[in-house]
């Protein structure tokens, strides 16, 4: 057979009896012949735990104190799990990050990896071994333990099974696949059978949980086939990979992101610069900026809005705060109670009026749009926290997708 690559996210090894299924799913493709690497995640809340401990202890804690806290949920669910496997009499072994030969950066908290040295997972394969490897984490050029941020469990699995060139990479969640909408907040959602990566990214980036966006990107980029699938029931899911079959239906899905914040820089001097010193900045802070607004120039001055995460915009306010008087601007406001709706599908390239179509939906709910973004597969537009829910109902029945 070949190489396979399963993820096991937190819910799917959340106690004992979800860490036997775990190791049933993984046994049974080990009996079908294949060679099989298992990256996992910290079970359930356990990194949510970690990090209100730290919380107890020191609120202020380093990010390189916190890598190294947080990376222990992961070794514990890869020994769990390695040990219910070898309780069923197969050849196992569990593998930290750093001994899988995972290299990342230096940013604590939201590493990326340089490189992977395969010879140990490659060795262990060889000696036919199961292979368990606790997902999320590396090691830097200082030998100091790393973490790759939230959902890094999904870009450790992508990234090994390109380094290994395994036939499939399986991301087990406990959903059963890819939704056109979430299905706890949308009641007429349905399951996509294939979805293209560009698709996916999209997705992935506008809020969709199912898989982490650096995931993605990596399974595009050397193409990986993937498959989103469900611990929990054994059926098949939703494949994500380069061509789908299916004649492209018009929207593929629509995504709802909360973790957002509108930033804004009033009355700044309309000279040409001012927007270069704002994002240069925020790039020098390792800020990402999703959604910008420029308002058309007004005696001499202009408005420029932007979005970021929540978890960024106390620091990007503070940042700007530092150069007001650089700026020239008359004020720095942040809006926390805004959300981010989004259509995505690479059918609405050739054709016109989604935006519309869209709109339209938005005000026969009766909601208002702040901000508006658009590329060639997806509008996003920026809105009310509280209307969201609405807004992602109207749309999603608007398309019927």
């Amino acid at each position: 057979m070949g190489i396979i690559v399963q993820k096991f996210g937190g819910s799917s090894v959340a106690n004992a009896q979800r860490v036997r299924n775990v190791a049933s799913i993984i046994t049974d493709t080990y009996k079908a012949g294949n060679e099989v690497v298992v990256v996992v995640s910290a079970q359930g809340d356990t990194t949510d735990d970690l990090i209100e401990k730290a919380g107890e202890i020191n609120p202020k804690a380093s990010k390189r104190e916190m890598d190294m806290l947080l990376s222990t949920g992961e070794l514990i669910s890869a020994s769990l799990v390695a040990m219910a496997i070898e309780g069923m009499g197969f050849p196992v072994v569990s593998l930290s990050g750093w001994q899988a030969g995972f290299v990342t950066d230096s940013n604590h908290g939201n590493a990326r990896i340089r490189r992977i040295d395969k010879e140990r997972v490659q060795n262990e394969l060889d000696k036919h071994n199961i292979v368990i490897v606790a997902g999320f984490q590396g090691l830097n050029r200082y030998d100091d333990i790393t973490t790759l941020g939230r959902g890094g469990s999904d870009t450790s699995a992508v990234a090994l099974a390109a380094v290994l060139g395994a036939d499939l990479c399986q991301i087990y969640t406990d959903v059963d696949g890819v939704y056109t909408a979430d299905p706890r907040l949308v009641k007429t959602a349905r399951k996509l059978d294939e979805i293209t990566y560009d698709e996916m990214l999209e997705l992935a980036s506008l809020g969709a949980q199912v898989l982490h966006n650096r995931s993605v990107e990596m399974a595009k980029k050397y193409n990986v086939k993937l498959e989103v699938l469900s611990s929990l029931e054994r059926k098949s899911g939703t494949e994500v990979k380069e061509v789908i079959k299916v004649e492209k239906m018009l929207i593929r899905g629509v995504a709802r992101d909360n973790d957002v914040a509108r930033v804004s820089v009033v009355s700044v001097p309309d000279v040409p610069g001012i927007a270069f010193k704002i994002f240069s900045l925020l790039a020098a802070r390792k800020i990402n900026v999703d959604i910008i607004l420029q308002s058309i120039g007004r005696h001499g001055t202009k408005d420029i809005s932007f979005t970021v995460s929540r978890s960024n915009s106390d620091i990007a306010v503070q940042a700007l705060e530092e150069i007001k008087d650089v700026l020239g601007c008359e004020q720095i406001t942040c809006d926390k109670t805004v959300s981010k709706v989004s259509v995505v599908g690479s059918g609405m390239v050739a054709n016109p009026g989604v935006a519309a179509k869209m709109f339209e939906a938005l005000s026969e709910a009766n909601i208002n749009i702040h901000m508006i973004s658009t590329s060639e597969i997806k509008i996003s537009v920026l809105i009310d926290e509280e209307d969201s829910l609405k807004a992602l109902n109207a749309v999603h029945d608007a398309f019927q997708v």
